[in-house]
């Protein structure tokens, strides 16, 4: 039998509240947000999102990081310049060997607005591809002169001016070679994922040695600016141990928000979408929105801070 009406709109909320209801107006939320465009930096962000271990999450991020940004307003350009293709894929653009990509970007064939393509996820969100062609790169550039600094040049400012993005997100391979310290080379911030698990600092030494070798020799602007959480389990205390000693260690480095393991976020791929489009209003993609939101956030106060 039905409860009897009432005037009270939050009273008939309360009665017709079912959890498939809630992760509606979630994803309601999500894809339509009222509360506006998230801010603009004061100037284009460029982040590399490295970690050489693998399996912490690194496309997985850097994909739904990119498609929530650019659903916030903010034209994103994602660069894959890993060999497996992995964001590519994500992103369900063509990645076909004989596509122009990264690869024809490095060796000076193309430039980035010509291999950016646009993605079907947001008009906001743009992605170079990695096609298998560039599996080879890393031996052809040691050859190259300026070896190190080709992806710098190929992101020029009057390249990026083109396209006209304000954040630039470059998917590394997991391992520190060439293709991983053009990426250092030519951003100014690197984002390191860090999974909720045993082995979560192992090798983290190194890439920080390798990122300090690159501060001072190739790049003086570039800087740790962000730590993800990734791959949280909230029922293992070992997940709240590697929280706290992260957190103890890089201080405001981390962000506040942290990614929980999701079978939602790991799916979403093998249909060619980020979890923002496969399920709006899962934990994985609120998550992932609430970590651009500190992002975007940061970003515009380091730039007031810097004014």
């Amino acid at each position: 039998m039905n409860p009897p009406p009432s005037d009270s709109t939050e009273t008939s909320h309360d009665v017709g509240w079912t959890p498939i209801a809630e992760e509606a107006a979630r994803a309601a939320r999500l894809l339509h947000p009222k509360e506006g465009e998230l801010p603009r930096p004061g100037r284009r962000r460029v982040m590399t999102v490295a970690n050489q271990k693998g399996g912490v999450g690194k496309t997985t991020s850097t994909v739904n990081l990119a498609a929530a940004l650019a659903l916030h307003g903010l034209k994103t350009l994602v660069v894959d310049l890993d060999p497996q293709g992995n964001a590519s894929t994500a992103l369900d653009v063509d990645h076909r060997s004989g596509t122009p990509s990264i690869y024809e970007v490095l060796i000076g064939e193309v430039t980035l607005a010509e291999a950016a393509q646009p993605t079907e996820q947001s008009p906001n969100l743009f992605c170079v591809p990695a096609t298998i062609d560039l599996a080879g790169a890393e031996i052809e550039l040691v050859s190259m002169a300026s070896r190190e600094s080709r992806l710098k040049e190929a992101i020029s400012s009057e390249i990026l001016d083109e396209i006209g993005v304000d954040y630039v997100l470059i998917d590394c391979p997991p391992s520190l070679g060439l293709l991983t310290v053009n990426a250092m080379v030519a951003a100014q911030e690197v984002l390191i994922p860090i999974q909720c698990e045993y082995y979560a600092l192992e090798g983290l030494g190194q890439l920080l040695s390798n990122i300090e070798l690159v501060q001072q020799h190739l790049n003086r602007e570039l800087r740790v600016s962000t730590i993800l959480l990734t791959m949280y389990d909230g029922r293992t205390k070992l997940a709240d141990q590697v929280t706290n000693e992260v957190r103890n260690h890089f201080g405001d480095t981390v962000l506040k928000t942290v990614i929980p393991r999701s079978v939602k976020v790991s799916e979403a791929p093998g249909y060619g979408q980020t979890v923002l489009a496969y399920d709006p209003g899962s934990r994985g993609a609120m998550s992932y929105v609430d970590a651009a939101k500190e992002i975007a956030e940061r970003g515009a106060q380091m730039e007031g801070s810097s004014t």
